[in-house]
């Protein structure tokens, strides 16, 4: 009687673990479909890799089949031939929404593919939403670093034609196929080019975005430079390397671009803002401006370490932003990396923390927080901020002499309070301030570099200062 007791929890265990699960089957393909192709799932649990071994469907007599780990209960998702170029659409070749997967839909989910990305038949609603400013640099830019080809898009100022004698700033942004064109995006586009091109109308200088296509497969080992050993990573220092080493000089040559750090800025999202974050930390001389939506700092703690032992320029504008309930850990992960660079005297003034309790992992989010991002960080080189009080101060606060070997006299509007850090980020003064006309002494100074941040309440601005006795 025991024996059988033991049998039937076993059966009853093992059916409880089945049914915890969630079969997805194709029911009915395209008949253009071609029958060598594997057909893959790509969603919010496998960062969107088109082309994960993971995730392939079994073909099962007419049939596709996948059935899902018992720990994925709600998901995102579309079905894809092992790429983005060759993702599921609607009859006509349209794009689709994405499908919603939930264990409380059922644990048997059966779809139909309509069409393919790839095929012919699209009609107009499905024809490009970027603007005419968007450019493809190229189809397939070698990629040295890595011995492959990726496809590079840039967004160019609306006076950039006309403006020959100006320059602008630059930022860098991954996941380049989702910036500017919903026909292009996997999971819906941020819509870069019109929020720029909306704020251009109203005073701003304008600023060139370049959008990296991430590599499908390749995707999360190119956004990390340490390996998870669940989901892969390792080549994100040799990605770095490539849009710094390659890339950038490559467009700082054929573009108009301003090439020094405080016009130059990296983002992207998830796994993007870690790469972002990372190449900050990497090449702190050349990224002033920092974009981190949603990163998935929980991929590795190696991170945190290199945080902890990097040099970061006191000026560099590190942002991040994202939603309070994304996931356990986001919060407290942002927080900690945060402190973790403000201890060591780096981002003292200049980072900011944004979680917002109704932020998601999607790009919806990513899209309506893209503005106060751009608006924060590049209010220095923002025409619609030179107008206001912000460019003012920018433009009027002049430190004499400089280099200064006793005192700089700093003339500007009345400030809340002087700082000064080394080129190491290290505070090593600080006062109130006492009118427009403050006397810094520097006599006590060694000969080098400085950063003399002023606080006028509603914004902070720095200063480099030389000392030479």
């Amino acid at each position: 009687m025991a024996i059988k007791f033991k049998f039937l929890f076993f059966v009853l265990i093992q059916t409880s673990l089945v049914q915890s699960q969630v079969t997805i089957t194709i029911i009915d393909l395209p008949s253009n479909t071609p029958s060598k192709e594997d057909l893959y799932l790509a969603g919010s649990f496998n960062n969107w890799n088109p082309g994960d071994s993971l995730f392939m469907f079994k073909k099962i007599g007419s049939n596709h089949r996948i059935t899902l780990s018992k720990e994925i209960k709600n998901a995102e998702y579309k079905v894809t031939r092992g790429s983005w170029d060759k993702v599921e659409t609607d009859s006509l070749g349209g794009s689709i929404a994405n499908r919603i997967f939930s264990s409380s839909f059922g644990l048997n989910q059966k779809i139909k593919v309509a069409g393919w990305s790839d095929f012919e038949g699209k009609t107009a609603e499905t024809k490009s939403t970027a603007l005419e400013n968007v450019k493809l640099v190229s189809a397939n830019f070698y990629m040295p670093q890595l011995k492959r080809n990726r496809k590079i898009w840039i967004y160019l100022p609306s006076d950039y034609e006309d403006a020959i004698a100006k320059r602008y700033s630059v930022l860098y942004m991954h996941d380049g196929q989702n910036l500017f064109d919903n026909k292009t995006s996997y999971s819906g586009e941020w819509g870069i080019d019109e929020t720029l091109a909306k704020l251009e109308k109203t005073g701003d200088m304008g600023c060139i975005v370049v959008g990296i296509e991430n590599g499908g497969a390749n995707r999360i080992n190119e956004y990390s430079p340490y390996v998870n050993n669940e989901y892969g990573g390792g080549e994100g220092k040799a990605y770095m390397q490539f849009i710094v080493e390659t890339l950038k000089p490559y467009l700082d040559s054929a573009y108009r671009t301003h090439t020094d750090q405080m016009h130059t800025g990296i983002a992207g999202s998830s796994m993007g803002g870690l790469i972002s974050l990372y190449g900050a930390l990497a090449y702190p001389n050349v990224f002033g401006k920092v974009g981190v939506f949603s990163p998935a700092l929980w991929f590795s703690d190696s991170l945190f370490e290199f945080a902890k032992n990097s040099y970061l320029d006191p000026r560099v504008n590190v942002y991040y932003v994202a939603g309070s309930n994304e996931s356990e850990h986001m919060s407290s992960d942002i927080i900690r990396m945060d402190s973790i660079l403000k201890k060591k005297g780096a981002l003292f003034y200049n980072s900011s923390v944004n979680l917002k309790a109704d932020g998601e992992h999607k790009e919806w989010f990513w899209k309506r927080e893209f503005p106060p991002f751009y608006q924060t960080s590049f209010f220095d080189v923002s025409d619609e901020y030179f107008k206001g009080f912000q460019g003012r101060l920018g433009r009027s606060i002049k430190l004499v002499p400089n280099p200064a070997s006793d005192y700089a006299e700093i003339n500007t509007l009345p400030f809340n309070k002087i700082q000064v850090l080394t080129d190491k980020g290290d505070l090593i003064f600080e006062a109130k301030g006492n009118g427009p006309n403050y006397k810094l002494d520097v006599r006590n100074f060694e000969n080098g570099t400085y950063y003399v941040v002023l606080d006028f309440g509603n914004a902070k601005v720095s200063k480099t200062l030389e000392v030479k006795h």
